[in-house]
């Protein structure tokens, strides 16, 4: 959509298409390993427990 090489600036080509800049602009990071571990664990205790709440499933992971 965005093209950094057009004769048009990314400032002027978001306005044409209704975007926000800062979603132009955004790269995003990579997932750290142990926050990856936590959510498989947390879906996990989900998928065996779908009846636990939020504080249910943070006594389990504790």
């Amino acid at each position: 959509m965005i093209d950094r090489g057009e004769k048009l600036s990314v400032t002027r080509q978001c306005e044409l298409l209704e975007l926000n800049r800062t979603g132009v602009y955004y790269t995003p990071r990579p997932v750290p390993e142990e926050d990856l571990r936590l959510m498989r664990r947390i879906d996990e205790l989900h998928l065996k427990y779908p009846y636990y709440g939020a504080r249910r499933i943070s006594r389990q992971l504790a």
